[in-house]
């Protein structure tokens, strides 16, 4: 595996090898859902690039920044025993300068869902991808279905920027405890991590009501909220894959998404339907 920390010395070793380029972009603190993006970027391309870098600018004032996990070197090995090709490992001064021209999240979906209680937190997150898209130049890009809001601004970017990559998504991977695997499950005690086993709890009897016909998206976010209860909820929604706001679950095409805190940990869930 060859680690490289300048982005122009990555942007033209790619270029003289002159392959397919899988990109899974990351903040390290690796896990197995980060190592499933991995095993597809390898099943679909001929060479593997794996980004690990700590992006401030997703990150808004009182956040998590200064204490976010960081393992650089069992990422590392991680990566290597995956059978990552390249590892880019950038600092802040390598990716950002003092004037920076900057790309903003839209106006609307930028800032509803997670947005609404971060605002600025997916102009940050656009940011960066543009730039790491740009310097690896990938065939393809993989992004976890966790992160729902992210992927579809990620995805939208990518179309109206007319940029030549391949958005691909990925599946959830959970815990056997049934809870989605995150960066941020670390900070979570073993009472909060019980407290936290209500979220996937929640979507599974979303599931449940759906199977049964019931697709009216206030009963569903209701009985979802009842599970979820007493957690500090931030939303509940039902939404249409892309994002547009819809009376009854269409099979297919419905995404049920939630963001909820559990002691000072935030966290997100969702179930494709």
């Amino acid at each position: 595996m060859k680690i490289i920390s300048n982005p122009l010395v990555l942007k033209q070793h790619l270029k003289d090898i002159d392959k397919t380029a899988g990109f899974v972009p990351t903040m390290g603190a690796l896990h197995e859902g980060h190592i499933a993006l991995i095993k597809h970027a390898k099943e679909e391309n001929e060479v593997v690039v794996v980004s690990i870098f700590v992006n401030p600018t997703q990150f808004l004032a009182g956040e998590d920044l200064d204490k976010y996990p960081t393992k650089d070197e069992a990422d590392k090995k991680i990566c290597e025993l995956a059978g990552v090709d390249i590892l880019f490992f950038p600092n802040a001064q390598e990716i950002y300068s003092q004037d920076e021209v900057k790309i903003c999240a839209p106006n609307v979906r930028g800032y509803v869902l997670e947005g609404a209680t971060r605002p600025g937190h997916f102009s940050g997150v656009l940011r960066v991808v543009m730039k790491l898209l740009n310097i690896v130049s990938p065939t393809r890009a993989y992004f976890g279905k966790k992160d729902a809001q992210q992927l579809n601004l990620i995805s939208l970017m990518v179309k109206q920027f007319f940029m030549s990559v391949e958005i691909v998504p990925v599946d959830i991977v959970r815990d056997s405890d049934g809870l989605a695997l995150s960066s941020r499950n670390v900070y979570l005690s073993k009472e909060q991590r019980k407290e936290a086993l209500k979220i996937p709890k929640s979507l599974y009897a979303a599931s449940k009501l759906i199977s049964k016909n019931i697709l009216n998206t206030e009963k569903i976010k209701e009985e979802i909220y009842a599970i979820l209860a007493p957690l500090e909820t931030e939303y509940v929604e039902v939404l249409s894959r892309d994002f547009e706001v819809i009376d009854e679950v269409q099979i297919g095409n419905s995404i049920i998404l939630v963001e909820v805190i559990v002691g000072e940990t935030r966290l997100l869930d969702n179930i494709w339907l």
